[in-house]
C-alpha cells in the first residue's frame, strides 16, 4: 500500500508561550482567517496548482501550498495558547470579548476585525504569469502583517515564531519569483506552443 501523506507530529518552529494575552490573541488571529492569513495563502496556491505549465512551477505551488498548512497549525497554537489560562478578567477589557461570545477560547478563521474568512482572499485567475505575480505580492501582503504584529508585541514566546513566520514569507516571494522566471522562459520559447496567444 502507497503513503499518500506523511505528517509529522510537530510544529515547523515550537510555540510555547506561557502568558496569556488575549489581546495579543484578538490580533494574530489574522493570520489565521483573514486576507492575508495562512489559510487564504495555502487555498491560492493550491488551487493555481493545475494551471502551471512547468513541472518546477506546479512543485512550488505544492510545496508553499501545503507549508502555509504548517504555518495556519502554528497561528492556532498560538491562539490557543495565549487563551488557554485567560481568565474572565484577562478578557474583559483586552478587545478579546466580541470573538469571546461567539468562540469562546475555540479557533475560529476570521480576521483581527472580526470578518470570517472568505475565498473572496484570494485569486486563482488560471494564467501562470498573472497567478505567479498574484502570490509575489500576497508574500509582501503576510510578510508586512508580521512585521505589524511585531511591532505590537512583547512576549518573547510570541515575538520568537512571529519571526520565523516573518522570514518564511520571505523565502517564498525568492522561490515564487524563481517560478516565475522559468514560466516566463517556457512561455517565450518560440519552439513551445504560446500559451494563451491572442489572434490578431
Amino acid at each position: 500500500m502507497s503513503v499518500m501523506w506523511i505528517y509529522d507530529k510537530k510544529l515547523q518552529f515550537p510555540v510555547k508561550i506561557k502568558r496569556p494575552d488575549p489581546r495579543m490573541a484578538r490580533l494574530i488571529i489574522t493570520q489565521f482567517g483573514g486576507p492575508d492569513g495562512e489559510l487564504a495563502a495555502s487555498l491560492r496556491y493550491l488551487s493555481q496548482r493545475p494551471s502551471m505549465v512547468t513541472p518546477m512551477a506546479k512543485a512550488t505551488l505544492n510545496d508553499i501550498g501545503t507549508e502555509e498548512l504548517a504555518h495556519f497549525e502554528m497561528i492556532q497554537s498560538m491562539v490557543a495558547q495565549l487563551t488557554k489560562n485567560a481568565s474572565i478578567e484577562d478578557i474583559k477589557g483586552s478587545g478579546y470579548e466580541p470573538y469571546y461570545v461567539d468562540h469562546g477560547k475555540g479557533t475560529y478563521p476570521v480576521q483581527a476585525a472580526g470578518t470570517p474568512f472568505s475565498a473572496k482572499y484570494f485569486q486563482s485567475k488560471g494564467d501562470p504569469r498573472t497567478d505567479l505575480y498574484e502570490n509575489l505580492a500576497a508574500e509582501q501582503k503576510a510578510r508586512s502583517t508580521y512585521e505589524y504584529l511585531l511591532n505590537l508585541a512583547d512576549d518573547p514566546d510570541v515575538i520568537q515564531p512571529l519571526r520565523f513566520l516573518r522570514e518564511r514569507e520571505i523565502v517564498h516571494f525568492q522561490r515564487f519569483g524563481e517560478a516565475l522566471r522559468y514560466v516566463q522562459d517556457y512561455l517565450s520559447d518560440k519552439k513551445r506552443f504560446s500559451y494563451g496567444k491572442m489572434k490578431k
